[in-house]
């Protein structure tokens, strides 16, 4: 597995991350063989989230990966915060009162890196930078990042945080490739060139902030995966051909495809199935050509102005 650097962080981490959103599905055995073959194939970075499952999610990874100092010293743990039933929540104190229910859960003492999952309209940035400073003193978060922020709204939060935002987790695919699009029809008038996220690929680019792309096999928002599908004939066509040329599956390119981007993305797959993960973590070993990368890009309907 190839490994990166984390934002502008210190921290080197696995080209793909593994989403633990769906992990509460599994039993305690099935989660241990998911775990043990992430570990062989370099996969260490575990994303999770206190909404997943309830928090179960993060209580079932602890169990079945048999938490202890020496095994939390080879991994590398991110959750997220921030959202509660009906609303988003960025106050101080529930910042402060969802890490420790984390850390309780994953039985760690520290994560790795701390996210603020979605934005909160009532954020007072003030209060973020008190809990993000109290939890790096004492040593409960290392780092800390976003999710589904656009640059205005990260601006905001770095003017009053001291820490840098090292990631931004942002829904991206294939198909849901706005963030690009908009880019390559700058000044038309078409669908595609309207921006929707105030560049915040550029943004993050600029200010050595890893994109983490979720939903990367997703369509719209949760409708369906894009591979195999009939609604992408001519996408899935592409994708399978070039899939044949690197013996790989069709799994690995959509993968490959994020990977290949300059901007250095870290996507975050949500499958809980061995063969799928191997399938995923293969795609750090797959270089797209140019071709390659804007034939699968148009095969999905984006268009060049």
């Amino acid at each position: 597995m190839r490994i990166m650097k984390l934002g502008s962080s210190t921290l080197e981490v696995p080209v793909v991350a593994v989403g633990c959103m769906r992990m509460k599905s599994l039993e305690k055995k099935e989660a241990e063989i998911f775990i043990q073959n992430a570990l062989e194939q370099g996969a260490n970075f575990f994303d999770h989230a206190d909404i997943y499952g309830d928090g179960t999610s993060e209580e079932i990874f602890a169990d079945a990966i048999h938490m202890n100092a020496e095994i939390r010293e080879k991994i590398i743990l991110q959750s997220k915060c921030g959202i509660r039933k009906g609303m988003f929540d960025f106050s101080k104190e529930h910042i402060l009162h969802s890490v420790d229910g984390i850390l309780k859960r994953l039985n760690t003492e520290y994560l790795d890196t701390l996210l603020l999952h979605r934005p909160d309209a009532l954020m007072e940035p003030e209060e973020v930078a008190e809990a993000f400073d109290i939890l790096e003193n004492t040593g409960k978060v290392r780092h800390f990042g976003v999710s589904n922020q656009n640059p205005m709204q990260i601006q905001l939060l770095q003017k009053y945080v001291k820490q840098p935002i090292v990631a931004n987790q942002l829904q991206l695919s294939i198909t849901n490739a706005n963030m690009i699009s908009n880019g390559l029809n700058v000044n038309m008038e078409n669908e595609s060139a309207i921006n929707r996220d105030g560049s915040v690929l550029d943004f993050c680019r600029l200010n050595d902030i890893t994109i983490q792309p979720w939903s990367p096999f997703q369509y719209g928002f949760f409708e369906g995966v894009f591979l195999g599908n009939d609604k992408f004939p001519e996408l899935n066509q592409k994708i399978d051909e070039i899939a044949a040329k690197y013996e790989v599956s069709n799994t690995t390119i959509a993968i490959a495809w994020l990977l290949r981007h300059p901007a250095k993305m870290q996507p975050v797959i949500g499958t809980m199935t061995v063969d799928r993960l191997t399938e995923c973590c293969k795609a750090s070993e797959i270089y797209l050509t140019r071709e390659e990368w804007y034939e699968i890009f148009r095969a999905a309907g984006n268009i060049l102005p």
